[in-house]
């Protein structure tokens, strides 16, 4: 079988599960308005519980461990993508049914909770399945790079696609729909994907097949291996910490071009259309243009630029641009869509670079591992931002203290820079091949 015959029903899987998975954006704009305008709750509030919603995806080594070692009916990716669309779909359908009276900050908490823990658990299968494709046999290691970096692009492109149309939806829809009516359309989605999912059988991905059937405890041992390499170790412990170290204000910037700016959902959703679209961009450029680049220069080029982004919004909000003229609504439309998702740039290079250097058995393992460490550096970054937004005194009605929270974030985002030298700039593909057989 061709190469290229062999890659479609694993793009068809993954087009499916990367696009709902950016679409996620559009239940989760009616949650923002839902939280603000239906419970009442304040920015920090907001932002805590937009964090603490993520923390099912600390645990994704387990959920990657599982779906390397535990195989349900001989499979052990596809069963785990379409358990993971059933989880979330049992719990927005409940939300969505539910009286809006019955509806408590706890209460949304924890389906919230349920529907991370689905989505973790169908992100870690279909990291893997990406990650065992990209070590699938080539002509050459180049092109076996080549078509890791080709399929990482696909998923991107997938992802960012679902992320355009959702946010477009969800910033329409939001003045025309109830939250609850969005909850409903994106949990019967979640349906369709569970179906056509369990359709699928796994050996037609013709996925590398694992020489032993390792337990648990083998694939943990190999993890833990893995992880004492120091091109390994030291590049995923820098780049999470490239993110926590970062005050996240999202919460509080959406607090005030909602509130104080008085910017409607529309300009918002649009806003997010634009962040979306420059991410589809984005994977499309790096695809061609910029995998050569060596990783490190170009991640800490993005890192770089998010400040540059950080000092901007400072300007905005001291109404800087305001007195060039140019009105608020601009701004949000053109620039903090683009701001918002310029954080995510860094995953993709850094997500090939990861493919790359994880040797054969464990891909899912580390994949999910890497997805962990991001998703706790997100859970640090947001109560780090909490504590700026009291220190600087951000509240719902009080942002004479923004501009200074913001100089403070772009401040922080610089900082890693120092410490960039702990992502390599080439992948020793001799040394990943001698590992390889010292875990057989």
């Amino acid at each position: 079988m061709s190469e290229s015959n062999a890659n479609n029903p694993i793009r068809k899987v993954l087009g499916l599960g990367y696009w709902v998975q950016g679409f996620r954006c559009f239940p989760w704009m009616a949650v923002n308005f839902f939280l603000k305008d239906g419970l009442n709750v304040d920015p920090s509030t907001l932002q805590l519980l937009q964090n603490s919603a993520n923390l099912p995806m600390v645990a994704k080594p387990l959920y990657g461990i599982l779906s390397d070692a535990v195989y349900i009916s001989g499979q052990h990716r596809i069963p785990y993508i379409a358990i993971g669309a059933l989880l979330q779909a049992v719990s927005w359908i409940p939300i969505a049914t539910m009286s809006p009276s019955s509806i408590s900050v706890f209460t949304i908490s924890i389906y919230l909770l349920l529907s991370n823990l689905g989505a973790s658990i169908a992100e870690v299968a279909n990291d893997a399945i990406v990650a065992e494709a990209g070590k699938q046999p080539t002509s050459s290691k180049n092109s076996r790079a080549s078509s890791s970096g080709e399929l990482q692009a696909f998923v991107w492109v997938a992802s960012s696609a679902g992320g355009i149309l959702g946010n477009l939806l969800g910033g329409i829809g939001i003045d025309r729909f109830s939250p609850q009516e969005m909850f409903l359309f994106f949990g019967l989605l979640l349906l369709l994907q569970f179906l056509l999912t369990i359709i699928v059988r796994e050996r037609s991905l013709n996925l590398p097949q694992s020489s032993t059937s390792a337990g648990i405890k083998k694939q943990l041992s190999q993890l833990f291996v893995v992880l004492k390499r120091p091109e390994i170790v030291y590049s995923i412990t820098w780049f999470a910490a490239s993110y926590s170290i970062i005050p996240a204000l999202t919460g509080t910037m959406f607090f005030y071009q909602t509130e104080h700016l008085k910017i409607e959902s529309s300009v918002l959703g649009i806003s997010k259309v634009i962040g979306q679209a420059a991410l589809l961009l984005w994977g499309v450029i790096y695809n061609r243009h910029l995998k050569s680049i060596p990783s490190r220069k170009l991640i800490s080029s993005i890192q770089v630029l998010m400040a540059v982004f950080m000092i901007s919004d400072m300007l905005f909000v001291k109404g800087v641009y305001r007195e060039m003229g140019m009105p608020d609504f601009v701004y949000v439309v053109l620039f903090s869509g683009l701001s918002e998702v310029l954080l995510f740039f860094k995953i993709l290079p850094f997500s090939v670079l990861i493919a790359q250097l994880c040797p054969p058995g464990c891909e899912g393992s580390l994949m999910a591992f890497v997805m962990s460490a991001i998703a706790l550096a997100f859970i640090v970054s947001g109560c780090l931002g909490v504590a700026l937004a009291s220190y600087v005194g951000v509240t719902a009605n009080e942002f004479s203290g923004l501009p200074n929270g913001l100089i403070i974030q772009a401040v922080c985002t610089v900082l890693p820079l120092s410490c960039s030298w702990c992502i390599p700039d080439d992948v020793k593909a001799k040394g990943r091949d001698k590992d390889s057989k010292k875990q057989q």
